[in-house]
């Protein structure tokens, strides 16, 4: 049985891991496998030409410098928003905190759409500036849920053993909830962290100038920029083909990598805040 059972994980693992090494081996190998199809797990004939091609550009550094700056931001504007409207509203001594939660979880069903949002962000004069990315999406109700929920679990006697010894609501939070919160936290770290790097959408509708483009938007910009040469100078042939397929997989490799290096750190973290803010005891 448990042959078995280290059998299916096995297969699942190469389904799930397949697909990023087949994309950094296409990025890695040379024209002649990428042609032939031969490109799977591993590299054939190594060359690092779309990565230098890649990260030669300036500009990928800049809008690589922007986008940490809004997954920072943003992660942290998040956990704060987060963590302080979950923790309120777990309080059942808190007055109208179902109708409040009801107005939040609403939000999660409906919106106004993608007109009404670009409105609101243009009347705050918010277009074509960072803190388009940002502000809009700052709580996430799902994470809201997973963490108020997390929050509940927490054991009252805790709290009213610290009010006992003099502390407030906001010393209870810093000193006895959030030390025993860090699981959740990284967790919803994570989450937050994963969906600001990853925004394409927001940043292609609301950022005008290139000096301000995300990493995803210019990658886009690149990789369109090289079609558009390939269409219009055949004298490379195929050569000119293999270069803008290994660009894209490269831009793939460049455009995830970092942010799949922070989850090791917050790995063991992971599992446990998502059960522990899953369930309601």
């Amino acid at each position: 049985m448990m042959v078995l059972n280290y059998l299916i994980i096995a297969v699942f693992v190469i389904i799930c891991v397949y697909p990023f090494l087949n994309v950094l081996a296409y990025s890695l190998s040379g024209n002649r496998p990428i042609l032939s199809g031969e490109i799977t797990f591993f590299p054939k004939e190594l060359q690092f030409k779309s990565y230098i091609e890649i990260l030669g550009k300036n500009a990928i550094w800049t809008s690589m410098g922007i986008t940490i700056f809004v997954t920072a931001i943003g992660t942290i504007l998040g956990l704060l928003l987060t963590i302080g409207a979950s923790y309120a509203l777990s309080k059942k001594r808190l007055k109208g905190r179902g109708i409040l939660t009801a107005f939040i979880m609403f939000t999660m069903y409906f919106s106004g759409g993608i007109i009404p949002t670009f409105l609101v962000v243009k009347n705050l004069n918010l277009v074509d500036s960072v803190w388009a990315l940002i502000l809009p999406s700052a709580m996430n109700v799902f994470n809201f849920i997973v963490m108020k929920t997390f929050f509940m679990q927490l054991p009252e006697s805790l709290e009213e053993a610290a009010v006992l010894d003099g502390c407030n609501d906001l010393s209870c939070l810093l000193k006895i909830v959030l030390p025993l919160s860090l699981p959740i936290i990284a967790t919803i770290g994570l989450f937050y962290a994963v969906a600001y790097w990853n925004e394409y959408f927001s940043a292609l509708m609301y950022i005008q100038s290139p000096e301000k483009f995300t990493l995803q938007l210019r990658l886009r910009q690149l990789l369109f920029t090289e079609e558009l040469n390939q269409l219009n100078n055949n004298t490379e042939g195929l050569g000119n083909q293999v270069m803008a397929e290994s660009l894209k997989m490269t831009s793939i490799v460049v455009a995830t990598l970092p942010i799949v290096a922070i989850y090791p750190w917050l790995q063991k973290y992971f599992v446990k805040g998502v059960m522990l803010g899953a369930v309601k005891g």
